[in-house]
């Protein structure tokens, strides 16, 4: 027993000899199934309504888009796991002059009949081969630096972010597109900037680096959209596939069709398709605008020209937020392994050594493992090649994308000695 203040108190009893108690023995039942008699509803995302335009990008004007930021956030989540459609187009023609008898009716009812010639564009072949089947992972969320010209809320350029934006200078704005040329011609991903250079670390710098570029995380500036009372707002997230040297690429194909004594007029370009997420405001005008059919009628109605004064110009009219987006891999270098290697001043092995190892005295040096991950671009382009021969010298016109090479080989071939 316990004695407090002269009071006995029973001692409590053990844990063992409680478990009996009637508070504590609940059935499994009780401890399933809450007293309402019903199991809670299951979680479910939100269904964001959307629509795709002809270019494949992907249009929403949903109101609870343009009210929640995490909806927003969660929306464009979800949507960039579809990586964008990317095929390498080519296409062959020239021009053919032509002569057609044209009647004339004169003002006395006589008919006068001439010749004319004009000019007709054939096309000898068009075909597309798909590239984007070759994309590995999925997206990199990547967003514009601080420093860099973006559309941030507004209808030009600004640089900074919150109360320090300002508008860029025309200079900034043309170093800047003049960069995001080149960026993608090379095949650099998005978040390397114009001063990258390629050094031996380029694979933590190409894609491990930090790829979140601006100071405000993807969240804040889903939140900074649906605070704006614009009545024309629309925040993109673009698609972008990076990795392979696509300009090379076009080189190497547009010299491959040449090789055919192809004389004709010759285009070979990259085109990308579903690679816009478009979020846009709810009202009626807004809508409006994202119709094709309306739109061609405010602008032969001469309507269209005040809107646009109207988005342009008020304070309260358009805004345009494209600060993020996501990056989808061809090929990229990934780090293996590292190996540390010590450079003592004590322990150097060669007499006269370089005067620049003196300052590595208690230091190291790091040599990194590198490997490749998705198909090279020369390989493709040896896998393709005889195809893309094959291709024009056959006038091959198919509005369908390419999916496998034609790497099949004559089988009487293999009777020949050194085959």
């Amino acid at each position: 027993m316990i004695v407090i203040d002269g009071f006995i108190e029973p001692e409590p009893r053990p844990f063992e000899a409680s478990m009996s108690d009637p508070i504590l023995q609940v059935s499994e039942a009780e401890m399933l199934m809450p007293h309402g008699g019903e199991d809670p509803p299951a979680f479910a995302p939100y269904e964001a309504s959307y629509f795709t335009s002809s270019d494949g990008s992907l249009i929403s004007h949903d109101p609870h888009l343009n009210e929640d930021g995490e909806a927003l956030y969660r929306f464009l989540l979800s949507q960039a796991s579809i990586p964008p459609t990317l095929v390498l187009h080519c296409r062959g023609s020239h021009d053919e002059i032509h002569t057609r008898f044209v009647t004339h009716h004169r003002h006395d009812n006589h008919r006068e009949t001439e010749t004319e010639q004009y000019t007709e564009k054939v096309v000898d072949f068009d075909f597309k081969i798909d590239v984007g089947q070759h994309i590995i992972g999925g997206p990199t969320h990547w967003s514009i630096a601080d420093s860099v010209p973006a559309y941030r809320g507004r209808m030009f350029h600004e640089v900074g972010v919150g109360n320090d934006r300002h508008r860029a200078t025309g200079a900034e704005s043309k170093a800047a597109k003049s960069w995001d040329d080149e960026r993608s011609h090379r095949g650099f991903p998005p978040w390397i900037s114009s001063g990258y250079t390629w050094r031996q670390d380029q694979p933590s710098v190409m894609h491990t680096d930090s790829v979140l570029q601006s100071s405000w995380t993807f969240r804040r500036w889903a939140d900074d959209y649906c605070s704006s009372s614009k009545y024309f707002k629309e925040f993109d997230y673009e698609k972008v596939v990076y990795g392979w040297n696509f300009g090379a690429i076009v080189t190497a194909t547009q010299a491959l069709i040449k090789s055919t004594y192809y004389s004709g007029d010759i285009y070979v370009g990259f085109e990308t398709s579903r690679s816009l997420i478009s979020i846009r405001s709810e009202n009626r005008l807004s809508r409006s605008l994202s119709n094709g059919w309306i739109k061609f009628f405010l602008i032969i109605t001469f309507v269209y020209p005040f809107l646009w004064l109207f988005k342009h110009f008020h304070s309260r009219g358009g805004g345009i937020w494209k600060v993020c987006g996501g990056a989808y891999a061809l090929k990229r270098t990934v780090k293996t392994a590292e190996q540390l290697i010590d450079i003592k001043r004590a322990e150097r092995p060669l007499r006269g050594a370089p005067d620049f190892l003196e300052q590595y005295s208690e230091s190291s040096h790091t040599q990194v493992a590198t490997s490749v991950q998705g198909l090279r671009e020369g390989v493709w382009f040896r896998q393709w090649e005889g195809t893309i021969r094959r291709a024009v010298h056959n006038r091959l016109r198919d509005t369908q994308a390419l999916i496998n090479p034609d790497l099949s080989s004559v089988p009487q071939a293999a009777l020949l000695d050194g085959y």
